[in-house]
């Protein structure tokens, strides 16, 4: 018996209307659907006037549920894959089944569609041939301070995506991180009737988007880096190997050269972010400074 089809389906993230119909043939037609989140999928197969049947399909199932979905297939069975919205594999759970179907000779077809990165890129007015989506930052810890400092040093856009609890906060660690004057994009509710595309600078967005400002989903750009590369902008070594005192001149001298911050608040940023004393950088700062 011939293996079915596994359908990678891209689905509206906001207009109803943005489903090809290529994609609601595709989705009236395979056996199921392998959802992301069942109740959305049934909202837009409702709206469709389809019925075809659901199973969820999530980060925290996925495995229980691949050889399922892998059985069927083998029975000649078609199975489409959607996320909550856009495109399954992007920031959304997908890859694994997509690869374990591959591994197995089973035809994947790409069902193409609305996608938030690159909806949020084609009206940001920047020059994106050159771009990286990271998603969905780290909470907390190490992890996301060490994903912070290797986006500070990123030459190209950065596309994030964040939920609005968070929002507000991780725009202050971007400030921090990247700096204040960094140019930034926060787009919203993109596609749905609130859709707003605001621009300006981390530092300007950080004190933008608090409180109702930050409701709906939203994707962050960031603009690449372009100077040289300091301590600050660099991806932090083992915990046994401290800044040298060239490092942290260095990074001073960078805070500086940038115009944003007086002498004592670049000492203080300094101090932060290489997680040295203050006094220190002060010292190593006024060693170097004329009086």
């Amino acid at each position: 018996m011939a293996c079915g089809t596994l359908y990678v389906v891209a689905t509206p993230i906001g207009n109803l209307e943005d489903l090809t119909p290529r994609a609601r043939r595709i989705l009236g037609e395979v056996a199921c659907i392998a959802a992301e989140d069942t109740r959305t999928t049934r909202g837009l197969l409702t709206h469709l006037g389809l019925r075809t049947p659901c199973v969820s399909y999530f980060e925290h199932n996925r495995r229980s549920r691949e050889e399922e979905l892998l059985d069927r297939l083998r029975r000649g069975e078609s199975v489409a894959i959607v996320s909550e919205a856009g495109t399954p594999g992007l920031s959304d759970p997908g890859a694994e089944l997509v690869a374990a179907a591959a591994a197995e000779r089973i035809p994947v077809v790409p069902i193409p569609g609305p996608n938030a990165a690159a909806t949020a890129l084609s009206i940001s007015g920047w020059n994106a041939d050159a771009f990286a989506v990271e998603g969905f930052l780290p909470r907390k810890g190490r992890d996301r301070t060490a994903r912070l400092a290797r986006l500070a040093a990123e030459a190209r856009v950065t596309v994030l995506y964040e939920s609005p609890h968070r929002l507000t906060a991780t725009l202050r660690d971007l400030a921090d991180a990247c700096g204040a004057d960094r140019a930034a994009c926060v787009c919203r509710e993109l596609t749905k009737l609130h859709e707003e595309c605001w621009r300006g600078t981390l530092g300007a967005a950080a004190e933008e988007f608090v409180g109702d400002r930050c409701r709906g989903e939203i994707v962050v750009l960031i603009a690449g880096w372009h100077g040289p590369v300091s301590p600050l902008h660099a991806a932090p070594g083992p915990a046994s190997a401290p800044p040298t005192d060239e490092a942290i001149r260095d990074g001073l001298d960078s805070v500086l050269r940038s115009g944003a911050a007086s002498f004592a608040a670049a000492v203080k940023e300094v101090a932060r972010r290489l997680g040295v004393p203050r006094d220190r950088v002060y010292r190593l700062g006024r060693g170097g400074r004329q009086e």
